[in-house]
């Protein structure tokens, strides 16, 4: 049974835990501003003493993103707790894919994640040695048919997939995200290496987390909550993200269920 916590406020168990793992997007804010409930709520849980990591799909470094949320007025002392996805793929193909050959799946803004080893890239699908997917083209960002198209002669390459994400809402826009030409890939019969929630590597990788009492805060049932539920961690799921309308048609119960998750708590936005 999910609890709701919009009238008590994440106050009312936060002595419950020593570690929050909180989502960025559609979380902390919607892709055009800062949520300010959400904002408030960092810093009480820094004068509670407890920690936090801003975890999030992003599917660029760390750096990137921490230059975006400056541009959004987001604080230094928060910004420095941030961990992508797209870091802990880097590291990955860092040590395993120095020299290969790859070619890139995403719009240009997401060049940077491989700028240590750009030579590397391949403008010919043909000449690759594994596929690399942060999101789609700019110009194919609304038609996973043309990705169909474009790798079923290379199922027999790996495709390393940076953001699990399918979905992402940028204000009041629906955007698809790398997760879903991933999911046409594997559907075709291909083999992704994903990075990001709700895989193990990415909360590993972000702070030591041993010994941990652990809260995990998202709006997403695919990503943030599911990753909390295989790592053995408590959920805590923000209603008015990508789940908003389906909450609101068919209730929390049969949605979680619907998603094969576990969902603790529940509120309507990121509230102390």
């Amino acid at each position: 049974m999910t609890k709701n916590l919009d009238s008590e406020g994440l106050r009312s168990i936060a002595e419950n835990y020593d570690l929050f793992y909180i989502d960025l997007w559609g979380v902390m804010h919607n892709g055009i501003k800062l949520h300010e409930g959400a904002i408030f709520t960092l810093k009480k849980i820094l004068e509670n003493n407890k920690n936090f990591v801003l975890l999030t799909n992003a599917p660029r470094p760390i750096q990137p993103v921490k230059e975006f949320l400056e541009k959004m007025g987001m604080e230094k002392e928060f910004r420095d707790k941030v961990f992508t996805s797209g870091e802990a793929a880097l590291n990955y193909l860092k040590k395993f894919y120095p020299l290969k050959k790859f070619y890139h799946i995403g719009p240009p803004r997401d060049f940077d994640l491989f700028n240590d080893f750009k030579d590397n890239k391949s403008k010919d699908i043909n000449e690759s040695q594994y596929l690399l997917c942060t999101g789609l083209f700019d110009d194919y960002d609304q038609d996973l048919n043309y990705y169909k198209n474009l790798l079923e002669n290379h199922i027999d390459k790996k495709m390393i997939c940076t953001n699990p994400d399918l979905i992402v809402d940028k204000g009041n826009e629906r955007e698809l995200c790398a997760g879903s030409v991933a999911m046409v890939f594997e559907k075709m019969g291909g083999k992704v290496v994903y990075f990001g929630k709700p895989y193990p590597e990415v909360y590993n990788q972000s702070i030591d987390n041993n010994n941990k009492k652990i809260l995990s805060i998202g709006d997403n049932l695919n990503t943030d909550i599911k990753g909390a539920n295989l790592l053995n961690y408590d959920s805590l799921l923000i209603s008015n993200g990508v789940h908003k309308n389906e909450i609101k048609n068919n209730g929390i119960e049969k949605v979680s269920k619907q998603y094969e998750s576990i969902v603790n708590f529940m509120q309507s936005d990121l509230k102390w």
